[in-house]
């Protein structure tokens, strides 16, 4: 099994050029996890502004916006990057990640240096609301002895979502504030590994599926006590001809409010919110904060919901512009 350094690591090729090889342990069905394809942007983009963009001395992704053309594939994939605008505040990148010729995701990111920023700063006194359960700390949550969080050890469907397994993750004993609305605390499973700015990629794409609670009738097939409850045969049994779905993203836009410390933070914090839920496609917002209670990224997804069958469907060739869908 890679870790997410060795799943995310980029080669460069020449002065605008990158690839990477995209890890079988890392997807969803056969498909590349999404935010593992977004985290290995991220990666190269940095690898470009610490190389060829050096002295634009700008090395944080502030913002970006990716669109999924169509649907990636394990193996070697090629990064191609054209130097859109270089400015002294910021500067923006077009990034095309490209296998067997075809243009899959493509994305624009627009970096800055967050430790030189000045100017205004006023106090929001923005917050949660609602409000997140209360944690006791990290060593009591670890060991399972938090009152307010309990840790799901495998999510449903883990078979088919790989990169789900990735990740240790907690979950409100009291219950989700709603079906559309729910919290949860993560670490990287491999203890060594930790949330980095290139992993904010993938940290802001994986979450409990929302779609899965309404289908099932307001059951929260992501609680500890449904965990607790059925074994895995069981769970299967409930959720697998009514939630066995594939849920993609048609477009992705972040904002990174905070740079995370070179080395890495152990533990991150996601509200996952949905506002409209229709015809097959929805929204999402994701809120990620870290343990000091500051808020780090600002993420909104557009997606599909769709059958699995769709995810490990035969390649069609696209001559056309087809999309992945």
């Amino acid at each position: 099994m890679t870790t997410f350094t060795e799943a995310t690591a980029c080669q460069q090729v020449d002065s605008h050029t990158y690839t990477v090889d995209l890890q079988p342990d890392w997807v969803i069905g056969t498909v590349p996890h999404g935010g593992y394809v977004t985290a290995a942007f991220l990666t190269a983009v940095r690898k470009h502004f610490r190389g060829t963009l050096k002295k634009q001395d700008q090395p944080h992704t502030i913002t970006f916006h990716l669109d999924f053309l169509r649907r990636t594939q394990i193996g070697p994939a090629t990064f191609q990057i054209k130097d859109v605008k270089l400015g002294r505040q910021t500067s923006i990148t077009h990034v095309t990640l490209v296998q067997d010729g075809r243009e899959e995701v493509v994305g624009y990111f627009t970096n800055s240096n967050i430790s030189t920023e000045s100017g205004v700063t006023y106090p929001t006194h923005w917050e949660l609301h609602p409000k997140a359960a209360a944690i006791t700390d990290f060593s009591t949550l670890e060991a399972g002895k938090d009152p307010n969080w309990g840790e799901r050890k495998t999510w449903p469907f883990v078979d088919f979502r790989k990169a789900s397994t990735k990740v240790r993750s907690w979950f409100p004993r009291g219950g989700q504030h709603s079906p559309a609305c729910l919290d949860m605390w993560y670490c990287f499973k491999d203890a060594d590994s930790k949330f980095t700015n290139e992993s904010l990629g993938f940290i802001c794409d994986t979450f409990p599926q929302i779609i899965e609670s309404y289908v099932l009738d307001g059951l929260d097939c992501y609680s500890v006590d449904f965990e607790q409850k059925y074994n895995q045969e069981e769970q299967k049994k409930i959720m697998n001809h009514k939630a066995r779905m594939w849920y993609p993203t048609l477009m992705l836009n972040v904002e990174i409010k905070k740079a995370l410390p070179e080395e890495g933070v152990r533990w991150l914090f996601v509200r996952l919110q949905s506002k409209s839920i229709k015809n097959g496609r929805y929204d999402l917002e994701v809120l990620v904060m870290d343990a000091e209670g500051d808020l780090v990224v600002v993420s909104n997804h557009v997606c599909f919901a769709l059958g699995s069958e769709r995810n490990t469907a035969a390649r069609r060739k696209v001559e056309d512009g087809s999309s992945k869908l």
